[in-house]
């Protein structure tokens, strides 16, 4: 006789069975002890597709259309059919007695295993193993704590709703927009309102219009000051010979401090991490995607053993572990020893902002194990993920950072000029973060300049004053980390109170799933990455174009987040919460239905409906044959001429690497009107049939 355990990889099976003592390799199993511990390979049930439940769907027509079957059932991926055979046959064996469901602690881990389960018709009684840390000491504790598996059933019943709104909603839209249009379109509850803010910042820029302005500095010896208007305290001045004349004005003048303003501040130190936040964070530092920093960290937690479950949207831990803290702390290498060395001296203090058992949800924050390592043994992109969670670590338990922001306002001629610093008076927890932003941030915030003792009164000299000519700039394109941010607190513009709060600790997606949902826009041609910044696509523009505000606003994740945790809380019957998902997945074949034309490049083997989109609108003449029009299509601008042979092509990204912009329909048709056009990086030039770059100097 045995008990089954259930991983969710077999790198976790791996250790769950040297802890239990079940050392013999098996077939697909480690076996001993009592135990048998088998994995599964992520997902191996899902649910099927439309046309394994019905034959008359598996051909794509609008009058098909809303797909909306009484039940979903299940099936068996081919790809890991053999792995769900092995558990099958574990779970249905006579010997079998007990299972213990060990797949990942959360909802995605708790819906892995119920549809294998459910799949295989097991009755077998089955506990359920809550790990958050893959060190042996966590393990043996989570299986001494052990719950029947009927105390997580309203969590399933969450997971499953999810996944099943998620196939109604995906299913539906895609289906009817790609009937509509003619091309292979996919949207979805998270994956399209995600495109539409990067859709929208593309749009900013877009039409973001540079002005020119100068700005005048006056040097009173050991400081500096920038002219302000005394009226509006506007810097900046709108015309070189206004700022030219201030300047002539003040140079070689008596000046004096007029006014001396100081005022003392503090900052808190940070919260411990959660994964997006992580994520953030090594996107700004060392530029990685949020995929990249979710594998490290998971690797760390799997293999590594040197942090706890990444895939948490927590920021604080349980009251509890402020022992377990300690021991982390003071199992830091010799790099960290200065600074570890006074949290050592005396017990952690239990900080509200640390310790808080309300704020943790299905995983505490993300910390380390107090598993000893030594730095150098670790890969480069391990090492630097580590040392990003430690300063963390640390930082949360130094005093605040204070200092006092100083304030000098310098009359000069009749004229004024500011001058801002900052005096430190405690470092606190930023000595914690020393070097980082300035060995690896990009973009990071400057320290102000540090003022000399002045005194309100003092007599100074303008010994000289410059003018320097600037130009406004656009937004900058969103980056990992700041849609990333933008996806967490995509809530905040929601008008409806009971929303906005039902998305304050959700946004969209989740911390697990928002680097795959980034990937996914990439993948499909929504988006595309340049350097460190994502772009949203001409596809994906005009999918944001074509998409319903039911789909495309983030007001429909916060109502699904609000009744999933209410499912999750058992507040909420899953059959309430699908039969509206049922509704808005018919209202959005309606949307297609009446959607308005957009162009989207035809593709083989989507079938649309007789009403075909707007045919390309011609952006001009072309200036290589003169006879045809220049039109458009996902990729580049061409001649409609082309099958009589004119040889017009110009390509969207043919400046990018230059430095230059992604031309859209609107920069090439004013291309065509005016050969230059300066924006404010640099100088769009049309020549010859071909488009190139000038770089601002």
């Amino acid at each position: 006789m045995y008990t089954l355990v259930i991983a969710e990889k077999p790198s976790v099976a791996r250790d769950l069975a040297r802890v239990l003592g079940s050392g013999k390799k098996e077939e697909a199993w480690y076996e001993g002890g009592g135990y048998r511990v088998s994995w599964a390979v992520g997902h191996l049930v899902s649910l099927c597709e439309p046309e394994e439940i019905d034959e008359k769907w598996k051909r794509w027509r609008m009058q098909d259309l809303p797909i909306l079957p009484q039940e979903l059932p299940l099936k068996v991926l081919p790809k890991t059919k053999k792995q769900y055979g092995v558990l099958k046959r574990l779970m249905s064996a006579k010997e079998c007695e007990e299972i213990i469901c060990a797949t990942d602690a959360g909802r995605e881990g708790e819906l892995i295993f119920r549809n294998i389960y459910r799949m295989a018709g097991c009755k077998k009684p089955v506990k359920r193993l809550w790990v958050s840390s893959m060190t042996d000491e966590a393990i043996r504790e989570s299986f001494a704590a052990m719950k029947p598996m009927a105390d997580y059933d309203a969590l399933y019943q969450s997971a499953r709703s999810r996944s099943e709104a998620d196939w109604l909603v995906g299913m539906n839209a895609s289906r009817a927009f790609s009937l509509r249009y003619g091309a292979r379109l996919s949207l979805g509850r998270v994956q399209t309102p995600t495109l539409a803010l990067l859709v929208h910042r593309r749009k900013e820029i877009e039409a973001f219009v540079p002005k020119d302005y100068w700005t005048v500095t006056a040097s009173f010896g050991d400081y500096q000051g920038q002219w302000i208007d005394p009226k509006t305290g506007e810097k900046k001045i709108d015309h070189p010979s206004k700022a030219q004349a201030i300047a002539a004005k003040v140079k070689g003048q008596a000046a004096v401090v007029e006014r001396l303003e100081r005022e003392r501040k503090r900052e808190l130190p940070p919260r411990l991490y959660d994964l997006t936040s992580l994520q953030r964070d090594a996107n700004r530092f060392y530029g990685y995607t949020a995929k990249k920093t979710l594998d490290i960290a998971q690797k760390l937690y799997e293999s590594r053993k040197l942090l706890t479950y990444p895939r948490t949207d927590s920021r604080c831990l349980p009251p509890d572990m402020a022992g377990k803290m300690r021991e982390a702390i003071a199992a830091l290498p010799e790099p960290y020893a200065a600074l570890k060395a006074p949290l050592l001296q005396k017990p952690l203090p239990l900080l509200k902002r640390v310790f808080d058992a309300s704020r943790v949800s299905d995983h505490h924050a993300l910390v380390t194990t107090g598993r000893r390592f030594d730095p150098q043994r670790l890969e480069e992109a391990e090492r630097k993920v580590m040392h990003l969670v430690i300063r963390r670590m640390l930082a949360v338990f130094y005093p605040d950072y204070v200092y006092d922001s100083v304030r000098v306002v310098t009359q000069c001629a009749g004229e004024l000029f500011e001058s801002t610093g900052r005096e430190v008076v405690q470092p606190g927890w930023k000595v914690t973060q020393e070097g980082m932003e300035e060995k690896e941030g990009r973009g990071a915030k400057k320290e102000e300049t540090r003022l000399p003792a002045l005194e309100k009164g003092e007599e100074r000299r303008c010994a000289r004053a410059s003018v320097k000519a600037e130009r406004t700039k656009p937004p900058a394109q969103h980056t990992d980390a700041t849609l990333l941010s933008a996806m967490e607190h995509a809530g905040r513009e929601i008008e409806d109170e009971e929303l906005r709060e039902s998305m304050k600790d959700s946004g969209l997606g989740t911390p697990a799933t928002r680097a795959a949902i980034v990937e996914r826009l990439v993948q499909v041609g929504y988006a595309q990455r340049r350097g460190r910044s994502l772009v949203a696509t001409e596809k994906g523009v005009h999918i944001i174009e074509a998409a319903p505000e039911s789909i495309a606003s983030p007001e429909t994740t916060g109502r699904w987040e609000r009744a999933l945790s209410r499912i999750a809380a058992g507040e909420m019957e899953p059959e309430r919460f699908l039969a509206g998902i049922r509704r808005l997945s018919a209202s959005l074949v309606e949307s297609a239905q009446k959607a308005p034309d957009v162009p989207f490049e035809p593709e083989t083997g989507v079938k649309t409906r007789k009403r075909r989109a707007a045919p390309a609108q011609a952006l001009g003449k072309c200036p290589l044959c003169g006879k045809g029009d220049v039109l458009e299509n996902s990729k580049a601008f061409y001649c409609s001429r082309w099958q009589e042979g004119c040889a017009l092509k110009i390509w969207k990204d043919c400046v990018v690497r230059e430095g230059g912009p992604q031309l859209t329909a609107a920069l090439m048709q004013r291309l065509l009107q005016q050969p230059r056009l300066r924006g404010s990086t640099g100088t769009l030039c049309w020549q010859d049939g071909k488009v190139t770059f000038e770089r601002q100097k």
